[in-house]
């Protein structure tokens, strides 16, 4: 292993890498940043009337207030000049070097004057990112106090004297003591320090000890096998991505995250530990990335950092999340505008995504360079097995296009392999047949040949024929639509798709990107038809097996967002889009007109099942009639199943999951008997006949009167288990008395609480209040009065965390509720304080648009409520609605992040629809003032 050069000669080292433009010069000359020697002369000549507690205290004071003014030189002159970041990480880290070295030297010449009997000596190191001279406005400072023998009691002194000057300061410290030998034996058994400690770079103090350090830090870290730190660095990276999330989320971390600053920090690590590297552009002169990629990782680098330094100042402290509430803020900041249908964050967030894809890729070339030079062990036989989806053939090995190096393909003949543009599409058919991973020499020549795609290749038929291949015929084909992406041959193949790549959607309820999502939901398509998962899925797991136009589904889910991004709804859009795209790819005009109903319709089946009453006849067949047979049916069951789960984890709850098997299974009956059948069939006499068999021990006469005692939207709207439950609480109920049953709904995963009590107008709203005061989400709800003056409310809610309540709540829950209905606790006066949108969500705005419609449903007006979500959301409205003598008759709650959509199911007084015009304007109106007055007192 080369050793680095020797820094005996310098007082404080440059910058180890060159990952910044101007790197090694600040925002403006150093004396007029930092007013070093003005503070050590205030310092030296107050030294001799002062005490040592009063010496420390000017010092720690005059420093705070020179750090603030130099600080707010270097916050001034940041702007969205990527060229200029390195002066401004460069600036911040030089404010540091001063301060520490000021505070060591009245620490060591006035606070401990050195012994001269004393012959141990002390030098201070900045370590981690603060050697590298890259710092953020309040990033940690790493120092390592060292010396070369144990630390004497003098060297003690400095160092605590030291360290209470800077946190006087207000630096964030993060600090070690050793001596060499304690650096050498510890930095060879932890990694993590190993890596801090060469990244090492002398501040003040006796340089001899440093340069000590420095040689035989060299020469001994060395004896350790290259291949073990590489590994280690590698396991640590997957670690951290495990924890910030895999694939690109939508708040990343800007440090740590994915395609992050680490990253790229870790390809310089392993750079400079294998090889004694001083610069990262050594990984050129290496052959570990070409100059091309070099400039990606610089272009990165810089973008990264420009938004770490302003993610710190807006948010006025360390910070590396880059959360809903600051991206906007860096948006404007950056200068990114609506353009296009795009707002600026969602622009911003995409060029953020871009370069995190960029990260992404230069890494895999990174560690292929490092595994073709025997520094990094190739894949294991677990891995590539795991990897293998063999169809009888290994077409690459035998290929001469190909070479295998490492386990991966990688060209024979670049000259052959180019002279026909299908090989480019080729290559990742081949690198699924076989199971390979494509190397990146041939990754390199396809990104660099991109242009080949052209017109003429998307019009070639066999092109079209590989295409609809690598989707169809090879069992998952998520990571080749990845590869294919992330290189930009999706893009070019599909040049629609190129826009959405990396595009954000600015909202809590994706978790990725609009390409992820899209490959996501490919990916799980895919795993339905593998029968992975069976158990999780049984009915559209049913459908794929009986068998439907798979052509059509895949190029359904791959358009499916496709219109995102661009002015319109993206649904009509992307219809559009797709009347083109699909004739394109080869699909005939019977397939066409599917795929183009679909991408049009892709939010239907899932409006329908959250945003109605399924218990209601019209609403199945109003989606029926949407639908008309049932070979659509199927096809959008599914399309809107994998377009659910691929939103993010666990995004398809038990309970949507059972919406949209509640709405297929009853769609299906309707499309099989006929539309025309519709209304003809009444579950009520079913729901009875159940409900007399579970009460079969019962008197005939009370029998007699629990069945007759409902109305049909009762025997329609709930399970026979719930109907029972409240058979048995009816007797029970009193004047003055409130039974209640809550218990987990093992079917829907959530709780499922039940309220019966005499009837009196307002109880919905009252009980959505109680649960309101109990963190309580409420999912769905039901509430319905029978003939003789009982009323029963069925609720079904979530926790905080969207789990099913602990025993342990559920008294609380049941007492508030007794409160509340009792007027004991008024819930909107308690509900004040606790009624706050997050801070980081608060830059969502979400427009309020109201629905009153009296076609959904043959009984009820049906109110739709579509706007901001915040706690209390659900309580306003229904206090709301109850006020204007309206009856609710069930509630069906959707979320959507931050978006609520709320509809009710009402009557008026008189028990018929509202009708009148002026009486829905007036609904209308009361409800956007319930609106907007809980949401500016969320905001406040």
């Amino acid at each position: 292993m080369q050793r680095r050069a020797s820094q005996s000669q310098q007082a404080k080292a440059s910058p180890a890498t060159d990952t910044q433009s101007n790197s090694g010069t600040l925002v403006c000359a150093a004396s007029d940043l930092f007013h070093s020697q003005k503070i050590k002369d205030a310092v030296f000549k107050a030294s001799e009337g002062l005490s040592s507690t009063e010496l420390r205290e000017k010092t720690a004071k005059l420093l705070r207030e020179e750090n603030a003014r130099a600080g707010e030189i270097v916050a001034e002159s940041l702007d969205n000049d990527v060229n200029k970041i390195g002066q401004v990480v460069r600036s911040y880290s030089y404010i540091v070097d001063e301060i520490v070295s000021i505070a060591f030297s009245v620490a060591a010449e006035k606070l401990h004057p050195k012994p001269k009997a004393n012959k141990s000596e002390l030098a201070v190191l900045a370590v981690g990112g603060y050697g590298r001279s890259e710092m953020a406005p309040f990033s940690d400072v790493d120092l390592l106090f060292l010396s070369p023998d144990s630390l004497s009691p003098w060297a003690k002194q400095v160092i605590e004297a030291t360290l209470y000057i800077l946190w006087d300061v207000k630096l964030k410290i993060g600090q070690a003591s050793r001596s060499v030998e304690e650096c050498l034996s510890l930095g060879n058994k932890d990694q993590t320090i190993k890596t801090a400690m060469i990244e090492a770079r002398f501040l003040t103090g006796d340089i001899a000890v440093f340069v000590d350090f420095d040689e035989r830090l060299w020469q001994e870290i060395g004896k350790r096998d290259q291949s073990s730190y590489v590994q280690e660095k590698l396991d640590e990276r997957d670690q951290r991505h495990i924890r910030q999330g895999q694939r690109y989320m939508v708040e990343p971390n800007v440090k740590e995250g994915k395609g992050g600053l680490r990253d790229l920090q870790s390809m310089y690590w392993i750079t400079k530990y294998v090889s004694g590297a001083k610069r990262s552009s050594d990984m050129i002169r290496l052959g570990y990335l070409s100059e091309d990629e070099f400039t990606k990782f610089l272009n990165a680098h810089r973008f990264l950092w420009m938004v770490r330094c302003h993610l710190h100042l807006v948010a006025g402290r360390a910070m590396e999340q880059l959360t809903f509430d600051h991206q906007v803020e860096l948006a404007r900041r950056l200068g990114y505008s609506r353009d296009e249908g795009m707002r600026g964050v969602e622009r911003f967030m995409q060029e953020y995504f871009r370069y995190a894809t960029d990260v992404g890729e230069l890494t895999r070339i990174y560690l292929t360079a490092l595994e073709d030079q025997h520094i990094k062990s190739t894949p294991s036989i677990g891995d590539r097995l795991r990897n293998m989806m063999f169809r009888g053939r290994q077409g690459a090995d035998k290929n001469p296009l190909y070479q295998i190096k490492n386990e991966r393909i990688d060209l024979a003949d670049e000259a052959l392999f180019l002279s026909d543009p299908l090989n480019i599409l080729r290559l990742f058919q081949d690198a699924l047949e076989t199971g390979r991973l494509i190397h990146p020499h041939a990754m390199r020549v396809v990104v660099a040949n991109l242009d080949k795609i052209d017109a003429q290749l998307r019009e070639n038929e066999e092109a079209k024929a590989i295409f609809l291949s690598l989707l169809l015929d090879y069992g998952n084909p998520e990571r080749a639509l990845r590869r294919m992406n992330e290189l930009g041959v999706l893009g070019a193949f599909i040049p629609e798709f190129s826009r959405i790549q990396a595009l954000m959607q600015y909202n809590t309820y994706h978790s990725y990107t609009v390409d992820e999502h899209t490959i996501q939901c490919i990916s799980v398509l895919a795993r339905i038809e593998n029968g992975a998962l069976e158990e999780k899925l049984p009915i559209v797991s049913d459908i794929l097996k009986q068998g439907v136009d798979r052509r059509v589904l895949y190029i359904a889910l791959l358009l499916h967002d496709i219109g995102k991004g661009l002015p319109g709804d993206h649904s009509e859009v992307g219809a559009q889009l797709a009347a083109e795209i699909a004739p394109a790819l080869g699909m005939d005009a019977a397939e066409t007109e599917t795929i183009v109903w679909l991408v049009e319709n892709h939010l239907v089946m899932s409006d329908f099942a959250q945003k109605r009453d399924i218990s209601d006849p019209r609403t199945v067949s109003n989606f029926a009639e949407v639908v008309k047979s049932s070979s659509r049916l199927r096809l959008l069951t599914a399309l809107t199943t994998c377009d659910i789960m691929g939103v993010g984890p666990n995004t398809l709850t038990d309970w949507k999951a059972q919406l949209l098997r509640d709405l297929y299974l009853a769609t299906r009956s309707l499309i099989s008997d006929g539309l025309d059948q519709s209304g003809t069939y009444n579950p009520a006499i079913e729901a009875k006949e159940a409900l007399a068999n579970r009460l079969s021990d019962w008197a005939p006469d009370k029998r007699d009167a629990e069945l007759g005692r409902h109305y049909d939207a009762y025997w329609r709207g709930l399970d026979t288990d719930a109907q029972e439950v409240i058979a048995n609480l009816i007797p029970k109920v009193g004047a003055d008395t409130i039974v209640t049953d809550m218990i987990r709904d093992p079917l829907r995963n959530a709780t499922r609480a039940i309220f019966v009590l005499e009837d009196h107008p307002g109880i919905f709203s009252r009980v959505t209040g109680a649960l309101a005061l109990a963190q309580a989400n409420v999912i769905d709800a039901r509430t319905y009065t029978t003939s003789d003056g009982i009323a029963t409310s069925v609720f079904w809610i979530l926790d905080q965390r969207d789990q099913p309540f602990e025993e342990t709540r559920l008294v609380r829950l049941k007492e508030l509720v007794r409160k509340t209905l009792k007027g004991e606790v008024i819930a909107r006066d308690a509900l004040k304080d606790s009624d706050k949108i997050k801070k980081r969500e608060r830059e969502f705005q979400v427009p309020t648009e109201i629905t009153i419609d009296n076609e959904g449903s043959e009984l009820f007006t049906i109110i739709e409520v579509d706007t901001r979500d915040r706690p209390s959301l659900l309580y306003d409205l229904s206090r709301t609605i109850a006020s204007l003598n309206l009856s609710i008759a069930s509630a069906v709650i959707a979320t959507y992040g931050a978006q609520a959509v709320d509809v009710f199911y009402v009557k008026d007084m008189f028990g018929l629809k509202i009708h009148a015009q002026d009486r829905r304007d007036k609904i209308k109106a009361r409800l956007i003032e319930a609106i907007q007055e809980g949401a500016e007192a969320a905001r406040s």
